[in-house]
């Protein structure tokens, strides 16, 4: 599969990288983060411009969001309840209307690469919610930022040693993911707990 998406990003070049960041917001199964990888290894044989796989990725990840965003405005509550029968979308679901609710564009910016499997179930709920339109594009392009970023540059960084590196990113974002999930909770119920048991 990671062989094909190579060839692929090597066929097409930055419309694979541009179509893989966009639709991967709107939650279909494409393994971004192994482009984004394949996209800095390519700009540092000199394939590609590192700047421009930077920017693409960045514009084609942030207008991914904002279609998520607008289509969540549309839709609302009946779009997210019927995307729900699926049991494992409705936990992720959950999770994602947690994040909003409890985290505002804060929880934006941290479904964009820290939570990034959240992301696009927080960009429709977020639109759902009616935040507004400029605290989510700010938070959003700022967490995109750093995603990008993170992946393109360590594409980039270690070129020589892609495969393997590949499938280290791979079990590594579902740990991140997974640490990030546990902080959070953490953080909630840390915050209960004063409120509750307020200092003297």
């Amino acid at each position: 599969m990671t062989e094909t998406l190579f060839a692929l990003v090597s066929s097409y070049g930055l419309w694979v990288v541009a179509a893989s960041a966009f639709l991967s917001c709107l939650a279909l199964p494409i393994p971004t983060s192994a482009v984004m990888l394949g996209a800095g290894a390519f700009a540092a044989s000199g394939d590609f411009v590192l700047w421009h796989v930077l920017a693409i990725a960045w514009g084609a990840a942030v207008l991914g969001d904002q279609t998520g965003f607008q289509i969540g405005r549309w839709g609302g509550p009946l779009l997210l309840e019927r995307l729900s029968r699926s049991s494992s979308r409705a936990r992720l679901i959950a999770r994602a209307r947690a994040t909003v609710r409890q985290h505002g564009s804060i929880g934006v910016f941290l479904s964009t690469w820290l939570l990034a499997p959240l992301g696009p179930w927080v960009n429709l709920i977020a639109g759902a919610a009616r935040l507004p339109r400029g605290r989510f594009t700010f938070w959003d392009a700022l967490g995109e930022a750093i995603w990008v970023v993170i992946y393109v540059g360590l594409g980039y960084a270690f070129a020589a040693r892609l495969d393997a590196l590949t499938k280290i990113v791979a079990e590594w974002s579902g740990l991140v993911f997974a640490l990030g999930l546990g902080l959070g909770t953490a953080a909630v119920l840390v915050q209960r707990i004063r409120r509750r048991y307020p200092t003297q």
